[in-house]
């Protein structure tokens, strides 16, 4: 393991051995799950819009844009 400080390893190396680079992957994992966790319960939490009102002149300009 080539690095210039003691216990720091740069990106490129490739002395790794396969139970390094295995570390890395869990690594890598755990910081993208907390995150994904985190807005999966954000997104669990919301509530549904279940009464949503559109003013009719709202609905004009929806109309003459989209056309429908």
């Amino acid at each position: 393991m080539t690095s210039t400080h003691p216990g720091q390893r740069l990106a490129y190396d490739e002395i790794s051995t396969p139970a390094e680079m295995g570390a890395d992957c869990l690594a890598v994992q755990a910081a993208l799950t907390r995150p994904l966790s985190a807005a999966a319960r954000h997104l669990s939490a919301e509530q549904t819009k279940r009464d949503i009102q559109v003013p009719e002149a709202a609905a004009r300009l929806a109309q003459a844009i989209y056309g429908e």
